[in-house]
């Protein structure tokens, strides 16, 4: 079965569009079948971005889990003098993060994948959408990895659905010396923001 965290999604192309419509920004996005939420902007990735404070305006910022590239596409809107980093192990998923950048004029968007971030490069702001069916101890693993990159003032904020485990998740970030507290809830999503 093919899902949208599968490198190589098997799903024929099926190439479509979607609008991002936010206060502050509105981006016609390029999707396709095999990556994540092809026919519109999830709900979850829209709480986030209605419910964050700006990301800072300079340095390295990460979307974890780019999809097609919302996330990190108003990152770099927001923060046009920083760095935006837009990781994901789909291939597909890349490809449209970078055409979706460059159609929108967002040359600071680095869309690659989640092993050719150099290790030298930490991050001021780790804004994300996380891939809860990866399961729960490949999802530790993925936070453990990025969260640890944070710079000693970073922040991270992540949207998690109540019912796929957002307090546990909190309880278990808790547990591994991270700060985590819920920052908004709505619609059944929470906005978990982790600090060291």
């Amino acid at each position: 079965m093919a899902h949208y965290f599968s490198e190589q999604p098997k799903t024929a192309s099926r190439p479509g569009s979607v609008d991002l419509v936010l206060p502050d920004l509105h981006l016609r996005l390029e999707t396709d079948s095999g990556v994540f939420s092809p026919e519109r902007v999830d709900v979850g990735t829209r709480i986030l971005l209605e419910s964050v404070p700006p990301p800072p305006q300079e340095g390295d910022l990460l979307d974890l889990g780019c999809g097609y590239g919302p996330v990190a596409l108003t990152m770099a809107s927001r923060a046009p003098e920083a760095t935006v980093w837009a990781v994901d192990v789909n291939r597909r998923s890349l490809e449209l993060t970078k055409r979706n950048a460059q159609t929108a004029r967002l040359y600071k968007v680095r869309s690659v994948h989640v092993d050719e971030v150099p290790d030298d490069v930490k991050f001021r702001a780790i804004w994300s959408n996380p891939a809860i069916r990866i399961g729960k101890q490949a999802l530790h693993d993925m936070l453990t990895r990025w969260l640890t990159r944070l710079t000693p003032d970073g922040v991270a904020y992540l949207v998690v659905q109540k019912h796929l485990g957002s307090d546990s998740l909190q309880r278990w970030l808790g547990e591994q010396g991270w700060q985590a507290s819920r920052e908004a809830s709505r619609a059944a999503y929470r906005i978990l923001k982790v600090t060291r």
